[in-house]
């Protein structure tokens, strides 16, 4: 492993991410100008900068990562290796640690736009349809990956099998509230219950992949007994109870710290304060979420988000300077990351892309048959469950989010190439299937209730920030 440049210093740092936000910006406005979400066109970015292909295939990638796989190459700018004066390169850890924190803003973003008194009135219909969303495909990956243990699943490692059965589970919201709002459907009966089914869907699969998580690294010993506190937590049922002991601090702790927000939103409007008191509560709910109670630290960061998105103004201000920071730097590197570190072709075998093209129809038919028969027990129609399975099927970043997690559990790097496959192939499935279904559909100014008032025009409807920074609306990223 050669590089021309050794990444050993905080000044090598920056070209590292100079490379990165130009390419990602690049690949990521061609993605969105062919239909794609930008994450896509992140991680090809990453892909391409990295040594997966240029690198192990060709001998010579612009940035190197030693992974360890065996591969020899000559890079230009090279990461996490040893120079010539034997002195550690620190870059691939400055890489790391922008990734987090990207990873923690995208969560801590959710958790801001959701509004706990819009999913109150969907009702019993959008919270069954985003269980069946859940539970249907994460039963169908955890089955089907049962069969592969000469790659790391199987019932020898249930963990890593429960876990390829997680990353079906997340909804894309970005993408289904885009097409929604194309076709003028976004303000229906029906479309708000799938917007609002996405969310919930995507709530219940971070805190069952914390479940999952905090269980597998308790099994595997991870937690060092130290002390009597660390012992309690290395046992399965401690962990059980230290999730709901985190739920309910952070539920409590979230009433008074929704009060102090609002007491500052009243006495200080749409300051700066606000937004760095906000970013100070996310980071401290993710280490206290991971290092205190064993819950994967995307749990704390959403939460945090949740509690303070109760302070309507103070978390759109919040989060509109948020977005600037998010996305223009960090999430852009957490995904460009994801190509660089996690994807490499190196020894990559062909029962792993078995698996991952099972996975995917695992994911897109388990999203449809389950959201879809959920819909016709409420008496939707066929056509209306079928557009209520279909708007559930798209993937996107939540997905990368659970996979990395789940490779920071313990699962193999190698399985991320099937999270990239399914976000590709949903994302490019999902809004034709949308537009067939909706094709034969005359009456485009269906209210969201019987008597209520029609959908405001299409060009008046509001989009989610984070369905615009993700590439998937019309004015995002120009």
């Amino acid at each position: 492993m050669k590089g021309i440049f050794y990444i050993d210093s905080g000044l090598g740092f920056v070209i590292i991410l100079a490379l990165i936000l130009l390419f990602t910006k690049v690949f990521g406005l061609i993605f969105r100008k062919i239909g794609l979400p930008q994450v896509l066109g992140y991680i090809i970015a990453g892909i391409l900068i990295g040594p997966a292909i240029f690198g192990e295939l060709c001998g010579f990638s612009l940035i190197g990562v030693n992974k360890g796989n065996g591969a020899e190459y000559t890079s230009l700018f090279l990461l996490n290796g040893v120079n010539d004066k034997g002195a550690f390169s620190a870059g691939t850890d400055g890489l790391a640690i922008f990734s987090k924190i990207g990873v923690l803003l995208l969560m801590f973003s959710t958790g801001l736009e959701t509004n706990l008194q819009d999913l109150k009135k969907t009702g019993v219909a959008a919270i069954l349809i985003a269980c069946a969303g859940v539970f249907v495909p994460m039963a169908l990956g955890t089955v089907i990956s049962l069969p592969f243990g000469d790659i790391g699943l199987g019932t020898e490692h249930i963990f890593n099998s429960l876990f390829i059965g997680m990353i079906l589970t997340a909804t894309s919201v970005a993408i289904t509230v885009s097409v929604l709002k194309e076709l003028g459907k976004i303000n229906t009966k029906l479309g708000t219950t799938i917007v609002s089914a996405a969310i919930i869907d995507d709530v219940i699969g971070i805190v069952l992949l914390s479940v999952v998580t905090g269980i597998a690294k308790a099994s595997a010993g991870e937690a060092v007994a130290v002390t009597d506190f660390a012992s309690f937590k290395a046992q399965w049922w401690g962990t059980l109870i230290m999730i709901v002991a985190f739920f309910v601090v952070a539920i409590l702790g979230g009433w008074g710290i929704s009060k102090i927000f609002k007491w500052i939103d009243k006495k200080w409007p749409t300051t700066r304060r606000i937004p760095i008191f906000s970013l100070a509560v996310c980071f401290i709910y993710s280490w206290v979420a991971e290092e205190i109670f064993g819950v994967a630290d995307i749990t704390g960061a959403f939460l945090a988000g949740v509690v303070l998105s109760t302070v309507h103004r103070a978390s759109e201000y919040t989060n509109n300077k948020i977005e600037v920071n998010t996305y223009t730097m960090f999430a852009p590197v957490f995904f460009a990351n994801i190509g660089i570190s996690n994807i490499s072709f190196m020894g990559m075998s062909g029962m792993v892309i078995l698996l991952a093209v099972l996975a995917v129809l695992m994911g897109l038919i388990g999203k449809i048959i389950g959201c879809g028969a959920v819909a016709k027990g409420f008496k939707y129609g066929w056509r209306e469950s079928a557009i209520a399975g279909v708007g559930m099927m798209a993937r996107g970043e939540v997905a990368l989010i659970v996979t990395q997690t789940a490779i920071d559990a313990g699962l193999d790097k190698q399985f991320m190439i099937m999270t990239v496959l399914l976000i590709l192939v949903s994302s490019i499935l999902t809004p034709i299937l949308l537009k067939v279904l909706y094709g034969k559909d005359k009456n485009k100014g269906e209210p969201a209730t019987e008597g209520g008032e029609a959908p405001a025009p299409e060009g008046e409807v509001s989009d989610t920030p984070l369905a615009e920074n993700l590439g998937v609306g019309e004015e995002a990223n120009k």
